[in-house]
Order: C-alpha cells, then sequence, then structure tokens
C-alpha cells in the first residue's frame, strides 16, 4: 500500500539556499532590523545624542564669527568680557557635545554588536534545521561564508559606516541651516554645487549594490576553493595535483579580483565626483562671498565674521558629502552580505520541529514500520519506491544491496535527516514528523559510516551522547561495550586530544568513539551506517564485540558492507533499485538460488575468501 501526503508534506522542491538577491535595499534593512530587533532598541535616544553632538560641530564657526563681528569689531570697539564669556560658553558647549558623541557611539556599538549577535545564532542555528540535501547542494566555503565573513561585514559597516552615517547627516542638516541663517545665497551656491552628485546616488546605489553582491558570492567561492584543498591535504600530495589545485586557487582569485575592482572603480568615480562637487562649492562660495560682501550681488552684504564662519561651516557640508561616497560603497557591501544571510533565514527547514506540540516515544525497544516509503531527490528518479517494512522491537535487522541501491537512504528517513516524498515512517505507531525533535534525539542515535571528532578531548567528545556525563559515567559506558582497557590504554585516558576530524587517532579507534558516544546516549533505536575502513583485525574484532553489546537488548537496522554484520542479523532486508526485493534471515535468503542476495553473498565470498 502507498500512502500519498498532502502537498505540505512532499519532498522539497528547491534544494537551493536562497540568494536573497531579489531582495532592495530598504527591504533588507527593515528584515534585517526585524531579525535583530536589538540594532534599533533605544534608537530615539541615540538620535537624540547624534543631534546633540552635530550641534556641537558648529560652535566653533559661530564662536568664530560673535568673536570678531562683536568681541573685535563691535559699535563701540572690543569687548574683553564678551569675548571671555563666549570662549567659556563655547568651551562648555564643546565638553557636552563630546560627552554626547561619546555616550552615543557607545550607545551604536553596543546595539550593533548585540544585534548581529543575535542575527549570527539565528543564521547558525537555521543552518542545522535545514535538510542535509540542502546544505549538500551549497559548497561549504560559501554557507560559512554567510554566517561569518557576510555578517562581519554588515558588522563594520552598522558599527563604522552607521555612526559616520549618523553624525554626517546631522552635521550636513545642522551646517545648512546655520548656512542660511548665515546666507541663504551663499546656501544655495553649495547646494548646487552638490545637486550633480545627490541626484546621480540612485544610479550609483544600483550599480553597486549588483556589483558588492558578486563580490559577496566571489568571496564564497573563494573560501570553498582554499578550504577544500586545506582538509583534503593529504589527497592533494599523495595525487601530485598541487599544480592542478593551484590554479583552482588562483582562478578563484582573479574572479574575485575582478569583481573587487569593478566595485571600487564605481567607488573611485563616484567619490571624484564628490570631490569635483566640493571644488565647484568652494570656488562658489569664494567668488560669490566676494561679491556679496562688496555689495555687488543681491540682497543684503555679510560682515567679516559672517564670510569666515561660512567658510568653516562649508567644510562642514563638504566632508560629510566626501564620505557619504565610501559610506555608500560600504552600505552596499553591507547590505549585500546582509541580503546572503537573510538568504540563508529565508530557506525553509523542511524538516518541521513540531516542537512542544510533538509526540514523545516511550522508553524501551520500539518497533519500526515504513509505510508506503517514496523517495526521490528534486528532479530526480525514485530513490526507494513503495517501501513497505515491518522491524519488531528488539530485533536486529541488516540492510543490504548494491552501491546505489537505496539503503542508505533508509538510514536517513528512519533517524528523519529527510522526510519521505510519499508514505510515512513510523515508531512505535507515531510518525515520525509528529515527534518532537528533542523527543526523537533521545530516543534514535545514528551511529554514521565515519563518525565526525571535533577538534577536544576523547572525553568532550563523548559527551555529545549526553552532554551532562560525568567522567565515571563515560568510564562506565566504556566498560559496558568492552572499552575500557582499550580507553584506559590511550596516553591521556579520557583527556587524550583527538585532533581536527580525529586524526590524532586512527580509522578504527574513531569508530570506537562513535561506539561509546552511542552507548552514553542510551538510545532505544540504534542506526548504524557499518564502518568499512580496513583496519587491523584486532580493532576490527574489538569494534564487533563493542557492536554486539551496543546492541543488546535495543532495537538496531545496520546498514550492512559485510557479511559477518548480516549473517549476525536476525532478519536481512535485501534492497535493489529501490525496492525491497527479499525479507528474511540470513540462512533462508542464501538458500534461494540465483536470489539478488545470494548473488551478494557469492561476491563477499569471492572477494573475502
Amino acid at each position: 500500500m502507498s500512502t500519498t501526503l498532502t502537498p505540505e508534506r512532499r519532498a522539497p522542491e528547491h534544494t537551493r539556499l536562497a540568494s536573497g538577491e531579489d531582495i532592495g535595499a530598504w527591504e533588507t534593512i527593515r528584515r534585517g532590523i526585524r531579525h535583530s530587533p536589538e540594532l534599533v532598541e533605544g534608537i530615539g535616544w541615540t538620535l537624540a545624542l547624534a543631534v546633540l553632538a552635530s550641534i556641537g560641530q558648529v560652535v566653533v564657526p559661530i564662536a568664530v564669527q560673535q568673536t570678531i563681528d562683536k568681541g573685535l569689531r563691535g559699535p563701540d570697539g572690543p569687548d574683553p568680557a564678551f569675548t571671555t564669556w563666549l570662549a567659556i560658553a563655547a568651551t562648555a558647549a564643546i565638553v557636552v557635545t563630546s560627552w554626547a558623541s561619546y555616550a552615543m557611539t557607545a550607545r551604536l556599538f553596543s546595539s550593533a554588536e548585540r544585534g548581529l549577535a543575535t542575527l549570527r545564532v539565528k543564521a547558525f542555528r537555521h543552518v542545522h534545521d535545514l535538510p542535509l540535501l540542502t546544505q549538500n547542494t551549497e559548497r561549504r566555503g560559501a554557507l560559512v561564508a554567510r554566517v561569518t565573513s557576510d555578517v562581519d561585514q554588515v558588522s563594520q559597516f552598522l558599527v563604522f559606516g552607521g555612526l559616520i552615517f549618523v553624525v554626517s547627516v546631522g552635521q550636513m542638516l545642522i551646517a545648512t541651516v546655520v548656512m542660511v541663517f548665515y546666507s541663504w545665497q551663499l546656501a544655495l551656491v553649495v547646494w548646487v554645487c552638490f545637486a550633480p552628485l545627490f541626484l546621480s546616488l540612485r544610479y550609483f546605489q544600483r550599480k553597486l549594490a549588483a556589483a558588492y553582491g558578486t563580490v559577496r558570492r566571489q568571496v564564497g567561492v573563494l573560501l570553498s576553493a582554499v578550504s577544500e584543498p586545506v582538509v583534503g591535504a593529504a589527497v592533494v600530495k599523495s595525487y601530485a595535483i598541487e599544480a592542478r589545485t593551484q590554479e583552482r586557487i588562483d582562478t578563484a582569485i582573479d574572479a574575485h579580483k575582478a569583481a573587487s575592482t569593478r566595485a571600487q572603480g564605481f567607488t573611485a568615480f563616484s567619490f571624484s565626483l564628490g570631490g569635483i562637487s566640493a571644488g565647484f562649492a568652494n570656488a562658489g562660495v569664494l567668488i560669490v562671498g566676494i561679491w556679496l560682501g562688496q555689495g555687488f550681488a543681491w540682497g543684503e552684504g555679510i560682515t567679516a565674521g559672517e564670510v569666515l564662519a561660512f567658510a568653516f561651516l562649508v567644510t562642514l557640508f563638504v566632508g560629510p558629502v566626501q564620505m557619504g561616497t565610501q559610506i555608500l560603497t560600504d552600505a552596499q557591501n553591507a547590505i549585500a552580505g546582509w541580503r546572503r544571510v537573510i538568504g540563508i533565514l529565508d530557506t525553509p527547514a523542511d524538516l518541521v520541529d513540531p516542537g512542544p506540540d510533538g509526540r514523545s516515544l516511550p522508553k524501551g525497544a520500539i518497533d519500526v514500520r515504513f509505510d508506503g516509503v517514496s523517495f526521490a531527490y528534486p528532479g530526480g528518479s525514485m530513490v526507494l519506491d513503495d517501501i513497505d517494512l515491518v522491524v519488531p522491537a528488539g530485533q536486529r535487522v541488516a540492510v543490504v544491496g548494491e552501491t546505489g541501491s537505496g539503503k542508505s537512504t533508509v538510514a536517513k528517513l528512519l533517524t528523519r535527516l529527510m522526510d519521505p516524498s510519499r508514505g510515512r515512517v513510523l515508531l512505535d505507531g507515531i510518525d515520525l514528523r509528529e515527534v518532537a525533535e528533542s523527543a526523537l534525539r533521545r530516543s534514535v542515535v545514528l551511529v554514521p559510516q565515519e563518525g565526525f571528532l571535533f577538534d577536544d578531548t576523547l572525553a568532550a567528545n563523548v559527551r555529545y551522547g549526553r552532554l551532562g556525563a560525568t567522567e565515571d559515567e563515560i568510564r562506565a559506558a566504556a566498560d559496558t561495550i568492552g572499552l575500557g582497557d582499550w580507553l584506559a590504554g590511550l596516553p591521556d585516558g579520557i583527556d587524550t586530544r583527538v585532533g581536527q576530524r580525529g586524526e590524532s587517532l586512527s580509522a578504527g579507534e574513531r569508530q570506537l568513539v562513535a561506539l561509546l558516544r552511542a552507548q552514553l546516549a542510551d538510545p532505544d533505536l540504534l542506526v548504524l551506517d557499518e564502518a568499512t575502513s580496513a583496519v587491523d583485525p584486532e580493532l576490527e574484532t574489538r569494534i564487533g564485540r563493542a557492536l554486539e553489546r551496543l546492541m543488546s537488548g535495543r532495537t538496531s537496522v545496520t546498514i550492512a558492507h559485510r557479511l559477518s554484520t548480516a549473517e549476525a542479523a536476525d532478519v536481512v532486508v535485501v534492497v535493489d533499485r529501490g525496492r525491497i526485493v527479499q525479507h528474511g534471515p540470513h540462512a533462508e535468503l542464501v538458500q534461494q538460488e540465483d536470489s539478488p542476495y545470494a548473488r551478494l553473498h557469492a561476491s563477499w565470498v569471492a572477494q573475502h575468501g
């Protein structure tokens, strides 16, 4: 019988991570803030401090103007008392606005880092929520880049570029207000000179957005090109493919260089346009200021103090405008990175955890049932087709078949690393999709063919089976499956460091650590992708004894690659081209002449004598 699922339970049609490139800049910022609400916490006070800090920028020009026009050239001559009080007031204002600038900076730094820490955590957690199928379609370097360097680009902009942007906008607005107060004619000259730059910002924004989107993608490609040969250094040396590997890295570096050069070209052009506008503004202010001072132009003339103050104000205006081109560059780079991080969060986690509403599994050996299960990768043919299988509680089952027959997919479905396209996988009569993730991982443990070890002590790696386990509990678990003497014989016992990916241990020893980790987890259903690494006979015997004790009292399903495993199982399930073609005890199946299992058995015997 084949049970067809409702559309929301079908296998995912898309496996690649969302790019996020279809999101506009303002929408990116809005959604980024929604994912990191800490970015805008207390934003009102921060902006108020920014305004106060910006006011401090015009204190000096105003003080200079007042000193010249009233303190030195007043109607009654120089006024030392006025000049003294003005200097004191200006000093006090500068102290207050400097404190405001410090407080604003501290608040921006704090909110930016807290918000981006939240973004990093969300992105990293979501990566682990994604199905393996999605993860496997993305280059590891590109995936790492999304949750590291892309977030770093956002961080640098918000902490530094964002700070400069807030201060610069405030400085420009306040400088403009004071310029208009002194001379609306000269203020108009400044704005006319910068009008071409302001009008072209939208064009440069689109060009920079596209250019830096390409740069961020090339960063991921470059990280992949560099990291893979580092991890696979032994293969590179063994096959003498250093030149080919270097060529691949050089190609990635050249592509990144070309993308960065193109993006920087737009930045340089926009920056040059800002410089030209600043030159015209300064020249215009000088010429028109002279006319106004001599009374040759429209309106009333201006005083010497106002002209000098205006020169300061133009500098306050020009500086932020020129800095704005760099801010625009950093903003586009950051937004490109922000889009890619949001792309991760937008990629659906097809293996939905029912969470608190999910069901739990009873303690003790559990029965397994595949009910009309089919599975196909998106766009591909069926890997498993209409599988029906029952495994009674406490039974040991070996799943065998040729390479590509679909037997490993059985293990992935049984441990819910993937969901079926059709049908149901049930444990004790409960659909796996209704079981809470936490409950599932307590009851079901997968021991992969090559158990991954982290660069830490053996004890730390074993504790991934049960994080709160004590050293005595680890040793007790080792004794239970006959690994106590092996553990004691290691240089530092359970404190022995295993190295990156467990490289300080042999392949067989890494498998022993994986078995010890599984024993410590104390699962009710054990799924094993049997190790086929070449190990010495002593370790192979030890692994066999440990497996025997580990499976005792539990339901176990083993993806078998060795004849001895199939012979020791209660039931052998033979998978061929995605279908179960035989099912029964080894002794019974091997007697069926010219059957798939008989041919596999004969091949095993021929290979291993």
